[in-house]
């Protein structure tokens, strides 16, 4: 199998979600590794996209997403949930991909609990992680598109906007 590039993950977020789709994660956990394709996600684009982290502008938290494509962005919700996002696109556009689904889990943060993700793998840079990476997977021709899930604090023009993507 392929690892996929630095140069695959430096587009923009809305030209790479649907190609996600079908991708496959590795997990390495100690001396098992576990593999599973990706089934839903969604796109967070940048400062003007009120749904998104980085609307209110670089932050301590947001920094990650000022990074150049290719590498993790986790962070907690509700106290309990880690939410695995993939940066993408150059550095200084904030934009990333939350995984919402896996086949088996649906769910951001159930994807976030079967995959043992934390704060910690914040900052992994995909290309050279010995614990999560992204490989090519099957081609998803047939995906459907929609508005994204438990924005309601966003504008309507951002809630309505299709970016979520599933298969």
């Amino acid at each position: 199998m392929c690892r996929l590039s630095s140069a695959f993950f430096q587009q923009d977020a809305l030209v790479l979600a649907p190609l996600f789709l079908g991708k496959k994660i590795h997990r390495k956990q100690g001396s098992l590794t576990s593999v599973y394709i990706i089934t839903e996600v969604e796109v967070y684009r940048g400062e003007e996209d009120s749904a998104c982290h980085a609307c209110k502008g670089r932050t301590a938290r947001t920094e990650m997403m000022y990074q150049a494509g290719g590498v993790l962005y986790v962070y907690l919700i509700y106290g309990m949930h880690w939410m695995l996002n993939i940066v993408t696109g150059p550095a200084d556009h904030p934009q990333a991909i939350l995984i919402r689904g896996v086949e088996g889990v649906s769910g951001p943060g159930r994807v976030g609990k079967v995959l043992g993700v934390d704060k910690g793998f914040t900052g992994e840079p995909l290309c050279f992680s010995e614990r999560i990476w992204l490989e090519e997977g099957d081609a998803v021709l047939n995906y459907h598109t929609s508005p994204r899930i438990g924005i309601d604090y966003a504008t309507e023009e951002f809630r309505l906007k299709p970016w979520r993507y599933t298969y």
